[in-house]
């Protein structure tokens, strides 16, 4: 059964609809004041455990989770608009033409194939916290729901992108629910590493003592008495002026350079970087009773990884993890997926010699790049690594550049697979994972770059073409991993709740159930009681194994996850 939930008519109200699974209407709309939605919303939950159907989770879901009100499952129509609007199985369904144009508020934040999104200035400005109308209404969502529905069965593969749909709801829903719970977060060790590597908090908008010192040595070393490190375009100047013929100021091309100034330098950046990204001001914004909040963007990546907008809860440095302290009583379950992307690779491109290195005799999981250097490598492990990342990430020069031809040799399906993809991007055409999220349409603009008219012209565009394809080859597989990962944290999330004690009116912080604090594209964090980590531990492994099953079916090759156990984040690492 759906229960679809959008604005009201008036302003602070919210419109309730129960539907049966054909899309008929099981009830008559209903409309409820604001400040009774969270009631209203739990007492549904409790009676039919429906799918909530709504614009966007981040629009509702943060309100009920602070009036205590968790839900199963939704299905989040922005979310799956994104990925349905750009679908090849969805191409001749019509979907594009037919789907509800999106107001600006549910527009998902969007990154390159690597990127992250900024933009939030405040936890406290969090989406869905304001009352009054917001997206659409509830006639705006019976409709996108039903072209949803038929586009959905009515395209190539209906189960894939139903597979993809639901999970990338269910990542909505754990999304809202990490940002409410919050990663344990002690400020005062924090500040102490702040101390210990910066000095003490500067007045005003000055540099902290040590970053002050470290200028000063830069300015000497270069001979430019009124440089302002912080500058790009000023520092490049003087490291022209002092002889380092630099393109840019990137810490892998400063370190090709001798100079007494690249060792201060490459210093001030690493401690520019944690001033600015985390220091004192992060603190005060980003950390509240004892709790990281960040909020995650589902999907906010091109390829459908996950993004963060505000706290950086994506790249968690090293050097401020040693402030993430399980509470007493409780520890830290840090789980990875095993050289992931390779795995993937191999499924994809059912390439049974890369699934064989992955596993031993007897049928059991080992190091994938271990058994591709016993293949070919002489036993090289970082050779075979290298030679396999330069494959998925489209490397020609250097050193995977070398290895490359050694590892197509040997496995011709995984190299020619990805080969594919890399010749489609440049001739540009869409390539899609495998559960159906594919690239968006070229422009006009870059059509027209590829008409050539002079030799100068030509090289450009060969290059602009080689760009798209190192992009396509790596999405298919890039995708398609955070798809895995995706179902995976919707597997933990399910069997988490299955746990006994843990009813949503009990999971609450600190309240005694193990909670999902932390996602990092193929890593999760469980902030977990000390009497239950065995019991999650193995909740980990098998939500692993039904996210495999969930995409690929039974085949030959594992996704293993590494799993420990730590009460602090730093020595997970």
């Amino acid at each position: 059964m759906y229960a679809l939930l959008a604005t009201g008519p008036a302003p602070s109200t919210a419109g309730i609809q129960l539907r049966n699974d054909d899309g008929t209407p099981a009830s008559a709309a209903l409309t409820v004041a604001r400040p009774g939605l969270a009631d209203a919303v739990r007492d549904l939950e409790a009676e039919h455990h429906p799918r909530w159907v709504w614009d966007r989770a981040a629009n509702w879901y943060p309100e009920l989770l602070a009036a205590q009100v968790r839900v199963e499952k939704c299905l989040d129509l922005a979310l799956c608009q994104n990925i349905l609007r750009n679908s090849e199985y969805a191409a001749t369904t019509g979907y594009a033409a037919n789907a509800l144009p999106v107001p600006p508020e549910l527009e998902p934040p969007r990154a390159g194939l690597f990127g992250g999104v900024s933009g939030q200035e405040s936890l406290f400005d969090a989406p869905g916290t304001q009352a009054g109308p917001r997206g659409w209404d509830l006639d705006n969502v019976v409709q996108e729901l039903g072209t949803q529905r038929g586009a959905v069965n009515s395209s190539t593969h209906p189960a894939r992108l139903s597979l993809l749909l639901s999970a990338e709801s269910a990542g909505a829903l754990v999304a809202a629910e990490m940002q409410y719970e919050g990663i344990p977060w002690r400020e005062d060790l924090h500040r102490r590493l702040l101390d210990e590597l910066l000095g003490p908090e500067p007045a005003g908008h000055s540099r902290p003592d040590k970053l002050e010192d470290l200028a000063g040595v830069l300015r000497t070393a270069l001979n430019a008495p009124s440089l302002n490190p912080d500058s790009p375009q000023d520092l490049i100047k003087a490291l022209h002026r002092a002889g380092i013929d630099a393109k840019s100021t990137r810490s892998w091309e400063l370190q090709e350079f001798t100079h007494p100034a690249i060792e201060p330098l490459l210093a001030y950046r690493k401690l520019s970087r944690l001033f600015t990204t985390n220091g004192w001001n992060w603190l005060r914004q980003w950390v509240r009773d004892g709790r990281f909040h960040s909020e995650y963007v589902v999907g906010g990546v091109v390829s459908g990884r996950w993004a963060s907008r505000g706290g950086g809860a994506m790249q968690i440095p090293a050097q401020i993890r040693g402030a993430a302290v399980a509470d007493p009583g409780y520890t830290f379950i840090v789980a990875d997926a095993a050289q992931l992307e390779p795995r993937v690779l191999a499924a994809l491109a059912q390439d049974t010699a890369m699934a064989a290195a992955g596993s031993d005799s007897a049928g059991h999981n080992k190091d994938l790049y271990a058994g591709i250097a016993a293949q070919g490598f002489g036993g090289d492990r970082s050779m075979a690594k290298i030679a396999l990342l330069g494959a998925i990430y489209g490397s020609t020069t250097g050193e995977s550049g070398r290895l490359v031809p050694q590892l197509a040799r040997m496995y011709p399906r995984a190299l020619g697979f990805v080969e594919q993809a890399a010749r489609a991007g440049e001739r540009g055409a869409s390539v899609s994972t495998h559960l159906g999220r594919s690239t968006p349409a070229v422009t006009q603009e870059w059509w027209d770059g590829q008409r050539s008219e002079s030799a100068q012209e030509e090289r450009r565009a060969e290059s602009i073409a080689r760009s798209r394809g190192r992009f396509t080859r790596n999405f298919v597989v890039q995708g398609t991993a955070a798809e895995w990962a995706c179902c995976w944290l919707a597997e933990l999330r399910r069997r988490l709740r299955a746990l006994p004690g843990a009813e949503p009116a009990a999971s609450t912080p600190g309240g005694g159930t193990p909670q999902l604090v932390a996602f990092l594209h193929d890593e999760v964090v469980v902030h977990c009681p000390l009497g239950m980590v065995e019991e999650v531990t193995r909740i980990l492994h098998e939500s692993s194994r039904a996210a495999t099953d969930l995409i690929f079916g039974k085949i030959p090759l594992e996704f293993p996850v590494n799993v420990t156990v730590v009460q602090c984040y730093a020595d997970a690492k």
